[in-house]
C-alpha cells in the first residue's frame, strides 16, 4: 500500500470515528430533551383557588 493510500485510509478511518461519536451525542442529546419534555408535561392537577389540607398531627 502507497503512502498516499494509508493517509486516505487513516483520514478515512477519522472520518468515521467523527461521524459515530456525533451520531452518539445527536442520540443521547436527543434522549436528554425527551426526558425534559415529558417532566414538563407532567403537572400536578390541582384546580386553581383550591386550598390543599394539611395535616399537620
Amino acid at each position: 500500500m502507497s503512502r498516499a493510500a494509508q493517509v486516505i485510509e487513516r483520514a478515512m478511518a477519522a472520518v468515521a470515528a467523527s461521524k459515530a461519536l456525533r451520531e452518539a451525542e445527536a442520540e443521547r442529546r436527543r434522549k436528554v430533551f425527551e426526558r425534559i419534555q415529558i417532566a414538563n408535561q407532567r403537572r400536578p392537577s390541582i384546580p386553581k383557588g383550591i386550598q390543599l389540607p394539611l395535616d399537620l398531627h
